[in-house]
């Protein structure tokens, strides 16, 4: 089922735990970032993971990562790291993310992108890893 849902904000910052030695943020830091927006986002909509998976047994695992940098993030720059949720299946979802500047527009005003990424992630049992079904709340909490 695709899904046009709002966009989910996160403000964070460029710590030097972010940054290699040129002080700019090492690309795998970006899931980091991508990884604390989405938790954001479900708690935003009343999930907390841990509460999740002690009532259902299950818990969301990153199946798929497609990243595409486009400009490095620096240290001490303010980003907005976004989570819109684009498709919701009965194992899985797709959300799309972005790493955009706090900071810095383009001339022509349009927010910088530093960071995109299109995340599928999949719904397992806690205790074999193995694909189920995500529970119907939950379901229609992600609508």
């Amino acid at each position: 089922m695709k899904h046009t849902a709002s966009v989910f904000g996160w403000p964070v910052r460029v710590y030097w735990e972010d940054t290699d030695a040129g002080g700019i943020v090492f690309y795998a830091n970006y899931l980091k970032f991508f990884e604390r927006a989405r938790t954001e986002w479900l708690r935003s909509l009343g999930i907390g993971q841990q509460a999740l998976r002690d009532a259902t047994g299950g818990i969301f695992v990153v199946t798929d990562a497609t990243l595409k940098y486009h400009r490095p993030a620096r240290l001490d720059d303010a980003l907005t790291v976004t989570a819109r949720l684009t498709e919701a299946g009965r194992a899985s979802i797709t959300i799309v993310q972005q790493a955009l500047s706090g900071n810095e527009t383009t001339p022509a005003g349009d927010t910088l992108i530093h960071c995109e990424g299109t995340l599928r992630i999949g719904w397992v049992d806690a205790a074999t890893l193995k694909p189920a079904r995500m529970p119907q709340h939950l379901l229609e909490a992600l609508k």
